[in-house]
């Protein structure tokens, strides 16, 4: 892969994270909201509806600074790793190059470069969480919550070091991994199934993108949702141990039944939708437009 194909997968993953964020960021608040402190809200209609009337459009986007750079950074190194992996998945199964590979080699390729893209994401993904759920664990606690993206991340290096901002990053890479060897496995299959008879899968069309893309995200998230519940939780409150994460699930599975490790999921899926398809079509239309 050149350098060139390279920058084209950086910059194609970047303006799809962003364009992500636009789409989803209301469910994402909803979501988290939901994993977090369940309970609190009957549903995700009455979290959203009581999010937006407490504090407005800027509530359900709450987090969305730190959510862009992480869906921008994520993207951007995930896809440009991408494609890297796929050129030596390629290279290891003997295929002419990666428009040739099957979906299961895609799916490898894909999990392989979503271990780059979680130490980038976790981080960012950390502040936004943070952002997102703040105002209910201060209520929770008694206190109230001021929180800006300078404000928490001053306050994580001010206490725990550089170190501390990398909290959850062992549940992101278990997230991430497995999620996307499903994401990227499932897109593929989707595209071979749809292309135009006698075209490749790069010929496909927006519907089939969207389709791909929708049906991508959705196994992803069903895939790994209890352990993305317990990586919330863990970012969320500093007062939760870090280490044993299966541990930490399994107390959640017990006190609170498996129906815990799935709160959150219903908004999850419908913004995946959406959001999955915008992320391939952007993706993909991207690279057709600086591609020679």
């Amino acid at each position: 892969m050149s350098s060139s194909d390279g920058l084209t997968d950086m910059l194609a993953g970047s303006l799809a994270g962003a364009a992500v964020v636009m789409v989803g960021q209301p469910l994402d608040t909803v979501k988290t909201k939901l994993q977090t402190f369940r309970g609190l809200y009957a549903n995700s209609a009455q979290c959203l509806a009581h999010t937006y009337r407490t504090s407005g459009l800027r509530g359900l986007y709450a987090g969305s600074s730190p959510a862009v750079l992480a869906s921008v950074a994520e993207n951007s190194v995930l896809f440009a790793c991408y494609g890297l992996c796929q050129q030596m998945v390629a290279a290891a199964t003997g295929a002419h190059d990666a428009k040739q590979m099957d979906a299961l080699s895609n799916a490898v390729a894909g999990c392989a470069a979503s271990f780059f893209s979680s130490v980038v994401l976790c981080p960012a993904e950390l502040v936004k969480i943070k952002l997102q759920a703040g105002r209910e664990l201060a209520e929770s606690q008694g206190r109230r919550f001021r929180g800006s993206v300078y404000k928490v991340t001053k306050d994580i290096v001010r206490n725990y070091g550089v170190n501390g901002m990398f909290r959850g990053l062992t549940m992101t890479v278990a997230r991430e991994m497995p999620s996307y060897f499903c994401f990227f496995g499932v897109y593929e299959a989707v595209r071979e199934s749809l292309k135009p008879v006698g075209r490749s899968r790069d010929d496909c069309g927006l519907l089939a993108t969207t389709a791909a893309g929708a049906a991508g995200g959705m196994l992803l998230w069903t895939v790994t949702f209890p352990v993305d519940v317990v990586k919330s939780r863990i970012q969320l409150d500093d007062a939760m141990p870090t280490r044993g994460w299966t541990v930490c699930m399994m107390r959640v599975y017990r006190a609170e039944g498996m129906s815990a490790l799935y709160s959150g999921l219903a908004p999850t899926l419908v913004r995946c939708v959406p959001s999955s398809a915008v992320l391939f079509i952007v993706y993909e239309y991207t690279k057709k437009l600086f591609d020679p």
